[in-house]
């Protein structure tokens, strides 16, 4: 189904002080085996692909409420998609009880199943975590050039326990400041099976959850 693709860099954001857009979720409408994550436009929140089912977030309604959209007519600062049919179930151990541990985790993983790290590797999880935390992106920059500090304030955090999610999430070694965070090797984005719930994954506690790696 081919591999990782993306369009956009996270470090934009800081070297032009804007949130630009830089992909369309409208042209990749109708690909079948879609999975898609990445912040919308103006940094007004999240967008999540899970098997070509757009999920896009937005804090609307005061304090922290948040509208969830279906559509595809929205445009993200930067968006990483793959397309994922056949995969490889994994069980993730009790012991992985943390983000970095779950970024391990992914890549020692992959590396079992003969899958080559060296490039991105998109993946699933689905269950029930302990404790998810996220955010959905809302702009709290008063319209000042877009900054580190800005930015992290730019979030709408939120803790979830005990729901039924799907997550996707890539793997990289080499796309820190592109396609996530440059301290990090994962890039998450989660729907919930039991409420309203989607966007950016912050930090999670997997419990007894299930990898899903592509099958090469």
């Amino acid at each position: 189904m081919g591999g990782v693709q993306y369009a956009g860099e996270q470090r934009e954001i800081f070297s032009t002080g804007r949130a630009d857009a830089k992909a369309s979720l409208a042209d990749l409408s109708g690909l079948p085996d879609l999975y898609a994550l990445g912040p919308c436009e103006g940094l007004d929140g999240e967008i999540t692909v899970f098997k070509s089912e757009p999920y896009i977030s937005r804090v609307r309604g005061g304090a922290d409420r948040y509208v969830i959209d279906r559509t595809f007519n929205h445009r993200a600062i930067f968006l990483v998609w793959a397309q994922m049919r056949d995969w490889e179930d994994v069980r993730i151990p009790e012991s992985v009880s943390s983000y970095a541990e779950l970024e391990t985790f992914v890549v020692q993983s992959a590396g079992q199943q003969g899958i080559d790290t060296g490039s991105p590797v998109p993946f699933l999880m689905a269950g029930s975590p302990r404790e998810l935390v996220w955010h959905i992106n809302v702009d709290r920059t008063g319209g000042r050039p877009i900054t580190q500090e800005l930015f992290r304030k730019s979030k709408q955090q939120y803790t979830l326990r005990g729901e039924q999610v799907d997550i996707f999430g890539v793997y990289s070694e080499k796309h820190g400041g592109i396609f996530m965070s440059p301290e990090l090797r994962i890039h998450v984005h989660f729907v919930s099976r039991d409420s309203a719930a989607t966007g950016h994954i912050d930090a999670i506690t997997p419990a007894a959850m299930t990898l899903r790696l592509p099958r090469e």
